[in-house]
C-alpha cells in the first residue's frame, strides 16, 4: 500500500499548495520511509532531523497564511554529499573531512532551500565522487534498492537509491563520466546531466566543463521542478549563461513523430555487455516507430578514451595533488591512481587533448545536423556486487583503467552534452535498465520534452515501465 511519500514530487507539490496535504506529515511519512529501509541501503548517511522538522512547521505555516510558496515548497529533498550544506555534516565521502561542519550552504543548495525544500539529510557517495561505486570509508556501501549487495553505481549512488525507495521525492546529484547517469540507471529512476553552466556550481577547476550538477527524481517532470529551483545564471560558473531562460516553466507534450532519433548500441568505441546490447536492441525496436525519423549512427569519438583520462587527469591533480601529499593515508584507491595517472602526463599531452577535445565537440554538434536527439544505453553492465570496486572485464576483455566500463557515459561528457537518463523495464538479470536520450549542448528544453514523452509512453508498457523495489525486502529483520 503506497505512502504519502511515494507520491510524485509534482503531485505532492499540488497538493501542498492546496492545503491538501501538511509538510509535517510528508517530511514524517518520509522518515518513517527512511527508518524502514536505510538499514538495507545506506543511502541517506547524514540526517537533519530536527532542523527538518523545524522547517515543515515553518513550511505549514506559510501555507496556512496565504504566502507566496516556492517552487518546492514543503517537499523534503536529499542532498549529495558532494555539496556544502550549512550546520549539516558534509564529508565528501573522505575521512579527511569526516567531521566537517560547513558555514554556509552552497550556492546550489541556498537556492534549493531558497525555493522552500526541506533538506532531510545528505546521500552517499564515494570519495570527492571518485568512482562509480557509491563505498567509502566514512559511510561504507550504499546498496542497490532492487539488490543490496549490489552497487547503487556512483557517485549520486545515495540520491538514485534514495529516490528508488521513496526516502525522499527528489534529490541532488552530479556528473563527471556518469556520476549521476548510471545510478539513475542501475537504481531504475530518472536523472539530467545539463548542459556546463545550466546549473552554476563552485567549480574546482573553473575552465573544466565536464563536471555539473544536476537533478534526479523518480521521473523527468519530477526532475525538471527540482531543476527550475536549481537553474541561474550566477557568474561563479564561467559557463552560466542566459540558457537558463530557455528552461519551459511546464514541461508540454511535445510530439514524438517530428522528432529525429539516432541509435546506437554503444556510440562506436564503448564496450557494452552482449546481454545489455540485446536488450537495447530488444526494447528500442518497441518504441522506435513514434519517432518522425530513426537511424542507427554515432557520432565521430575518435581519440575519446585517451582524451577523457588525460583531461581527467589534469582535474584530478588540481583538486588532490596537495591532499596526496598529505593526507595520502586517509585517500581511497581511486583518488590516489587518478591523481597519480594525472601527474604522469606533459604539457604535450594536455595540449594535445584539449584540441582533440574540441574536435570531439564540434563532431558532435555536426551530428545533430541531421538528427535531434541520440539515444543510447544508459550503462554498459547490469549492476554488480559492491564489494567489487569497478568492472574489470567486459565479453571476457580486460578494461584498461577502472573508468572504460563508464565510456557510455564519458564519452558523451566529452561533447558537454545535455542528456537524461529514463528507466526502460529490467534487463536480463532482472535489475533495472536505463537508457540515455542525448542532445547537443544548450539543447536541455528539448532532451527533457524527448525524454518526459518517450517515458510516459513507456510507463504503459509492462515490458519498459520503470521497476519498482520490493520494500518488504529492504525492511529490518
Amino acid at each position: 500500500m503506497s505512502e504519502l511519500c511515494d507520491l510524485s514530487a509534482v503531485e505532492l507539490r499540488r497538493l501542498i499548495g492546496r492545503k491538501k496535504v501538511s509538510p509535517i506529515e510528508l517530511l514524517d511519512s518520509c522518515l518513517m520511509r527512511i527508518r524502514a529501509t536505510d538499514g538495507a541501503i545506506n543511502a541517506m548517511v547524514a540526517l537533519d532531523e530536527k532542523v527538518a522538522r523545524k522547517a515543515a512547521r515553518d513550511a505549514e505555516k506559510a501555507v496556512m497564511r496565504g504566502d507566496d510558496l516556492g517552487v518546492l515548497h514543503g517537499l523534503p529533498v536529499g542532498v549529495k554529499d558532494l555539496s556544502d550544506t550549512a550546520g549539516l555534516k558534509t564529508t565528501y565521502g573522505s575521512l579527511i573531512y569526516k567531521d566537517h561542519v560547513p558555514a554556509k550552504d552552497s550556492g546550489m543548495v541556498a537556492r534549493v532551500r531558497a525555493a522552500g525544500a526541506i533538506i532531510v539529510g545528505k546521500t552517499n557517495t564515494p570519495e570527492f565522487g571518485a568512482g562509480a561505486n557509491t563505498k567509502n570509508r566514512v559511510y561504507g556501501a550504499t546498496g542497490n534498492p532492487f539488490d543490496p549487495e549490489k552497487t547503487a553505481a556512483g557517485s549520486s549512488g545515495g540520491s538514485a537509491a534514495a529516490l528508488a525507495v521513496s526516502q525522499v521525492p527528489i534529490a541532488t546529484g552530479s556528473d563527471y563520466g556518469g556520476s549521476l547517469r548510471t545510478p539513475a540507471a542501475f537504481c531504475g529512476i530518472a536523472g539530467f546531466r545539463p548542459s556546463p553552466g545550466l546549473v552554476p556550481a563552485e567549480r574546482p577547476v573553473s575552465l573544466s566543463p565536464f563536471p555539473v550538477i544536476g537533478p534526479m527524481g523518480r521521473t523527468i517532470e519530477d526532475l525538471h521542478l527540482l531543476l527550475k529551483a536549481q537553474i541561474d545564471s550566477d557568474k561563479i560558473d564561467p559557463f552560466a549563461s542566459s540558457d537558463v531562460q530557455d528552461i519551459p516553466d511546464a514541461l508540454g507534450n511535445i510530439d514524438l513523430g517530428s522528432i529525429r532519433a539516432a541509435f546506437s548500441t554503444d556510440l562506436g568505441c564503448c564496450p557494452v555487455d552482449n546481454d545489455i546490447a540485446g536488450i537495447f536492441e530488444e526494447r528500442t525496436r518497441t518504441f522506435r516507430s513514434v519517432f518522425a525519423e530513426t537511424s542507427n549512427r554515432h557520432p565521430d569519438f575518435t581519440n575519446v578514451h585517451e582524451v577523457f583520462e588525460i583531461l581527467r587527469g589534469m582535474v584530478f591533480v588540481g583538486m588532490h595533488r596537495e591532499r596526496l601529499e598529505k593526507h595520502r593515508d586517509l585517500l581511497g584507491p581511486n583518488v590516489i591512481d587518478n591523481t597519480e595517472r594525472g601527474l604522469k602526463y606533459s604539457l604535450g599531452d594536455v595540449s594535445w587533448a584539449n584540441v582533440e577535445q574540441t574536435k570531439i565537440y564540434n563532431r558532435y554538434l555536426e551530428f545533430f545536423d541531421e538528427c535531434d536527439v541520440l539515444i543510447c544505453p544508459a550503462a554498459a553492465v547490469s549492476p554488480f556486487p559492491h564489494e567489487q570496486l569497478y568492472v574489470e572485464t567486459i565479453n571476457g576483455e580486460k578494461m584498461p583503467t577502472y573508468m572504460r566500463w563508464l565510456a557510455l557515459s564519458y564519452a558523451l561528457t566529452t561533447a558537454l552534452p545535455a542528456v537524461a537518463v529514463i528507466p526502460c523495464g529490467v534487463d536480463h538479470l532482472g535489475m533495472p535498465f536505463g537508457i540515455q536520450v542525448a542532445g547537443p549542448n544548450g539543447s536541455d528544453a528539448m532532451v527533457l520534452e524527448v525524454a518526459h514523452a518517450l517515458e510516459q509512453m513507456l510507463a504503459l508498457n509492462k515490458e519498459t515501465a520503470r521497476p519498482i523495489p520490493d520494500l518488504a525486502k529492504l525492511a529490518p529483520t
